[in-house]
């Protein structure tokens, strides 16, 4: 059986493994370093997975890849207001908004983590779609 080799493997190409792989890449670069860096993902394709939408605070990103702005990521919806509503059967309840989401975006979770894909492999991470992590080697 073939195998392949890699200084680190990041299982699930979801938010948080695209970014452990794609800041594992941005350390290599600024220390000089050869580090191989690859994810797997037991969705068919990146983003196959999440179903949901996002109310996306950005601040993360912009440590991440400080000019996603120019980038054509898939994140262009400014939030701009939160209301909410108790709902009864029979009326309605506004309450008190227990979030702030000025400065926010609502994005499709799935259209980010592709883009987000994009980048990571744009960095030399490598992503195998299709494959289950099943044990620890």
């Amino acid at each position: 059986r073939d195998s392949l080799e890699y200084d680190a493997v990041i299982v699930g190409a979801g938010p948080a493994g695209l970014s452990a792989a794609i800041r594992l890449k941005q350390l290599c670069g600024e220390n000089n370093a050869d580090f191989s860096v690859c994810v797997v993902e037991k969705g068919a394709q990146v983003g196959a997975h999440i179903l949901s939408g996002n109310v996306f605070e950005p601040r993360a990103l912009d440590e991440l890849l400080p000019n996603w702005r120019q980038d054509e990521a898939p994140i262009q919806v400014p939030v701009t207001s939160d209301k909410f509503w108790f709902l009864s059967g029979t009326r309605s309840i506004p309450l008190p908004s227990p979030f702030n989401n000025e400065g926010n975006y609502v994005i499709s979770l799935s259209r980010f983590v592709r883009w987000l894909a994009l980048k990571a492999e744009e960095l030399g991470v490598e992503i195998y779609p299709g494959f289950a992590a099943s044990e620890v080697i």
